[in-house]
């Protein structure tokens, strides 16, 4: 695991720390509700220190929810 983090760590920037202590914060999150799932992508926006657009953000909800079909281009989108 230790790894991977560093991986993303590198590829990212964001301190694998901050990674660990975000996925502990969501144990026990009800990732079906709209307004965690906001939380958590404006939280993940300020670790990466990237901007994330309502659009964006809309579509990331919606592919959460299952309202939406996610797939590479959709992802591709998103970045």
């Amino acid at each position: 695991m230790s790894d991977m983090l560093k991986k993303v760590e590198k590829k990212t920037g964001v301190n694998s720390n901050e990674i660990m202590k975000l996925a502990q914060s969501l144990n026990g999150k009800d990732l079906s509700d709209e307004k965690n799932i906001r939380r958590i992508i404006k939280q993940v926006s300020r670790m990466a220190n990237k901007r994330v657009s309502k659009q964006t953000e809309d579509m990331i909800v919606n592919a959460l929810k299952g309202k939406k079909k996610i797939d590479s281009s959709t992802i591709s989108k998103m970045l």
